[in-house]
């Protein structure tokens, strides 16, 4: 069982930058692949980037590709999302969630946890 909380969601203006924190509880947190969704208004939630236990694994989704970089220290059971060069169309929630599945998957059906969510806005 893993629990999830996000934090340091906000307000920035484009082309400024965010960084998301996301704290879990589970002595197993090592175990899983973790990874960063966001849904915007009337969207389907969508991957952002996913590590693996090791860290020396992670896969981004094309629209934020060498923009923001996922990062996870397993000693203090913490994943980060540093977003960078921001745009509008980030806006949206931003979820943590967790997965069993060991290939990092990039489809939510796949994670088996999430956290509450923490709203990023971007301002044009």
């Amino acid at each position: 069982q893993v629990h999830l909380v996000e934090s340091g969601g906000g307000l920035v203006q484009a082309g400024g930058s965010l960084r998301l924190s996301c704290a879990a509880s589970g002595r197993t947190f090592s175990s899983y692949v973790m990874a960063w969704f966001r849904q915007a208004p009337g969207k389907e939630r969508e991957f952002v980037a996913g590590i693996l236990w090791s860290g020396y694994s992670t896969r981004y989704g094309d629209s934020v590709k060498g923009r923001f970089t996922i990062s996870r220290d397993n000693a203090k059971n913490t994943v980060l999302l540093q977003m960078n060069s921001l745009k509008p169309e980030d806006t949206a929630v931003y979820y943590c969630a967790a997965s069993v599945d060991l290939r990092l998957p990039v489809t939510a059906p796949e994670y088996n946890y999430w956290g509450q969510g923490t709203q990023v806005t971007v301002s044009s």
